[in-house]
């Protein structure tokens, strides 16, 4: 961004960009490529219009930790796509963790406070790699219908699959979560029983309750399920937690259990009204 505030740095950034994406373009396109002063002039312009607005992001950062204002960070994307700690090869190229405010803000450490984790009623992958609780069949073409599990950019379907808290574990060991928000619990109804994912089975035999790195490996554990009863009743127009079926209220609570993390808020639906603060956040 602050080459936009530099005319001399950024003609010689796009020329020297041009020079190697031009050369593609008429080699493998047969086409003319991007115009230099076309281009210079555009960003040249964004650069007057943004000048305010691009500051040393870290330094304002930190002046308002230390003066002790709230500050919110949201992050895209899970753990299992974390270049360091998901299921490598099949991850994106950045740190979608908490760790990644650190790098991508610098923010230090001690300054993240509540640390919260978002992770649906159920599970779900987009594109390959391992997937242990994956429902490859009707069940799981109704999960991804009701829910609308397809991407937001390329309307993809998601991979559906029943609630893996081995990963979900995981993904909270790694990040530190302190306080977990559970959505799309609205999905799961009229599903009977409803499975959770609570250990493995190793490919020698072995139950294990932790995640592995080993993504090979991960291909060839077998889920153990424990069931619990689902519900009947519409819990879209719930507003309170005590409205909810009983039944969904254990299955929160059986989250709860495993993972030894606090559900401040469920959601039963997609709009804010839908969203039920269970317990005190602060």
């Amino acid at each position: 961004m602050i080459d936009l505030l530099n005319p001399a740095v950024l003609r010689e950034k796009i020329k020297k960009n041009l020079k190697v994406k031009n050369s593609l373009f008429e080699k493998y396109f047969e086409k003319p490529g991007l115009d230099e002063e076309e281009i210079y002039q555009e960003f040249l312009a964004l650069g007057e219009k943004l000048k305010d607005r691009i500051v040393d992001t870290e330094l304002e950062i930190n002046e308002a930790i230390a003066d002790g204002k709230n500050i919110l960070f949201e992050g895209a994307q899970a753990l299992m796509l974390d270049i360091d700690f998901g299921t490598y090869p099949y991850v994106t190229s950045s740190s979608p963790s908490t760790g990644g405010v650190c790098t991508g803000a610098g923010v230090p450490p001690t300054a993240l406070k509540n640390l919260i984790g978002v992770a649906k009623a159920y599970t779900t992958r987009v594109g390959h790699g391992p997937f242990p609780t994956e429902l490859d069949n009707e069940l799981g073409e109704k999960i991804r219908q009701i829910g609308f599990e397809f991407g937001a950019t390329t309307g993809r379907p998601r991979r559906t699959g029943w609630l893996d808290v081995v990963s979900l574990k995981h993904a909270c060991m790694i990040n530190g979560i302190n306080n977990l928000v559970i959505t799309k619990l609205d999905v799961l109804t009229g599903i009977h029983p409803l499975k959770i994912a609570t250990k493995y089975k190793t490919e020698d035999g072995k139950i294990i309750d932790y995640f592995t790195s080993s993504t090979t490996k991960l291909y060839d554990y077998e889920p153990i399920y424990e069931e619990l009863d689902g519900w009947d009743e519409d819990i879209s127009n719930a507003r309170t937690y005590d409205e909810l079926p009983a039944n969904a209220k254990k299955y929160i609570e059986f989250i709860e259990e495993h993972l030894g993390i606090n559900v401040y808020l469920v959601s039963v639906g997609p709009e804010r009204s839908q969203n039920i603060i269970r317990k005190d956040l602060f």
